[in-house]
């Protein structure tokens, strides 16, 4: 579980830095501007730490279905090889991910003026800014974002509701450290695919492009996501108590 906790904070940390210096820096600028290939990078490695981080997500999802219904096993099926072949694909699902998009993308043309409603370059918005007709990279966008978030969305919580059933058959204390992850596990799991999925699912009509839900999958959830795991886990709790204390104890003996 830690292997793949500090793998997720560390794709949190590239998903994050990919607008947020831009934005931060726009707000100190009268004019706000972008130039096309400094667009298409930002987009580019949006939906490429996006999309690996949702790999990533039901990955963990394996891994908790194994421990719980599958305790015995555990250690021979979710082995070192195995925990690699999982960051491995997550990588690997995540560049497949972009590039099916991007491909269509950069060869559109954009005539003007591209004024983007949104502090960050985001796919929807700049298809539509091109002067030819988008069907096909709308549809991809839809199926490939949309979609594929929605379905993967309901194959984790038909896992989780499993889980919490096979735990529910088990009263002890392992079952509540058990609920205890598993709930830090769903509340990642919504606060990252909730907004992608508004966004992407229908993302050409003008009443579903929300700029906060934008800002809370891109910028926000993956703040949130250590915070999450942090507050929900009792190992984590106690391992921030023991440090808080050793520094408090230094500061005293110094």
């Amino acid at each position: 579980m830690y292997f793949f906790l500090a793998n997720l904070s560390f794709f949190d940390l590239c998903f994050s830095s990919v607008a947020t210096p831009k934005v931060i820096a726009d707000f100190l600028r009268k004019r706000k501007t972008i130039s096309l290939w400094g667009c298409m990078v930002q987009i580019f490695f949006m939906h490429f730490f996006g999309g690996g981080e949702m790999s990533l997500l039901i990955a963990m999802a394996i891994d908790r279905y194994v421990a719980i219904c599958k305790p015995l096993h555990y250690q021979t099926i979710m082995n070192r090889r195995m925990l690699i072949g999982f960051l491995v694909l997550s990588w690997v699902v995540g560049f497949i991910h972009t590039t099916s998009q991007m491909v269509f993308t950069v060869g559109l043309p954009f005539c003007g003026p591209n004024v983007v409603d949104s502090i960050f370059c985001d796919l929807p918005l700049v298809i539509k800014l091109a002067c030819t007709d988008t069907y096909i990279p709308e549809l991809l966008v839809i199926v490939d974002s949309g979609l594929l978030s929605l379905v993967c969305f309901i194959l984790l919580v038909i896992s989780y509701i499993i889980m919490f059933v096979t735990l529910w058959q088990h009263s002890s204390r392992a079952s509540s450290k058990a609920v205890s992850t598993l709930s830090a596990h769903i509340t990642v799991v919504t606060l990252f695919f909730g907004p992608g999925i508004f966004v992407y699912a229908f993302p050409f009509n003008s009443y579903s492009v929300d700029k906060f839900l934008s800002v809370f999958y891109s910028i926000i959830t993956p703040f949130l996501n250590p915070i999450t795991y942090t507050l929900r886990n009792q190992e984590m709790k106690a391992a921030i108590k023991r440090l808080i204390s050793q520094q408090i104890g230094s500061c005293v003996f110094s």
